[in-house]
């Protein structure tokens, strides 16, 4: 089995943590809800901060989540949440999407959120999922689509950070604009009872673009991101800082509106 090759662009700085711990079930898995009933077994694959597994956990209870993510510091974390909310039905293990580490037909929901834009072969992620899926069970993957994403007014310096983001990301063997391409991924891994859908998040009142731009501006300068933008003479100090102070400037204005579209599949095993 190929092994990852692709680096998490964001990394794991406080203010891509808190963007993390801001996503439950109803604002990013909303897609995926109608499927779970009490006793099914999910598989939630990159989990980070866990929150979102947290809910699927109370849904399913008593049936079992299992919880994987690339490092164990990330995972005590959502280790913590669990035992925060009292769930005693998940467990946290590391694991490679592109290789897991579990027999074939081994759970009945496999779930993926805002980790396939981040691998290196997406469609061998899928394959994966759905070889330890059991048959009639769902796999179930949602992604950003960052060329998609929308704002007003037009602060030129976000047109910077979208362009060196994209840049940033393919040079780590991502793929930034994945929302698009789920379906045709899905499609190349094998399944052929999808369902496709989109969402959006949408960041306009006060209290949400502060939070947003404010968590986009530390983002942008965090040593994780900075270091591989700066990579390759891809951008320097200066330019992080303006983009930071550009996304700062758009939450102060009062007609400032944001919108991040995903791709949802879901796929019948």
């Amino acid at each position: 089995m190929p092994k990852e090759t692709a680096v998490y662009t964001h990394g794991h700085h406080e203010a891509v943590l808190r963007s993390h711990r801001w996503r439950t079930a109803a604002n990013s898995a909303a897609y995926l809800i109608d499927e779970l009933r009490p006793g099914l077994t999910v598989l939630d694959i990159g989990c980070g901060p866990g929150t979102i597994t947290a809910d699927l956990a109370a849904l399913v209870a008593p049936g079992r989540v299992t919880a994987v993510d690339i490092t164990e510091e990330i995972l005590s974390q959502a280790a913590g949440v669990a035992a925060e909310r009292g769930l005693d039905n998940v467990e946290f293990t590391t694991a490679d999407v592109h290789a897991l580490d579990f027999p074939d037909d081994s759970f009945d929901v496999v779930h993926a959120h805002q980790v396939l834009q981040h691998v290196g072969d997406p469609v061998q992620a899928l394959r994966e999922m759905r070889r330890v899926c059991r048959p009639g069970g769902v796999v179930a993957a949602r992604d950003s689509d960052y060329a998609a994403m929308a704002w007003y007014p037009e602060v030129p310096g976000l047109d910077g950070w979208l362009d060196l983001y994209r840049r940033v990301a393919r040079a780590n063997g991502g793929e930034p604009d994945a929302g698009r391409r789920l379906l045709s991924w899905a499609r190349r891994a094998g399944f052929t009872d999808i369902t496709p859908t989109a969402a959006n998040w949408c960041f306009a009142t006060p209290e949400s673009r502060a939070w947003w731009s404010g968590m986009w501006a530390d983002r942008t300068v965090g040593p994780a991101y900075a270091e591989m933008a700066t990579a390759g003479g891809r951008a320097g100090a200066e330019d992080l800082a303006g983009i930071a102070a550009a996304w700062r400037e758009w939450g102060t204005r009062d007609d400032a509106w944001f919108m991040v579209p995903h791709g949802e599949v879901l796929c019948r095993a």
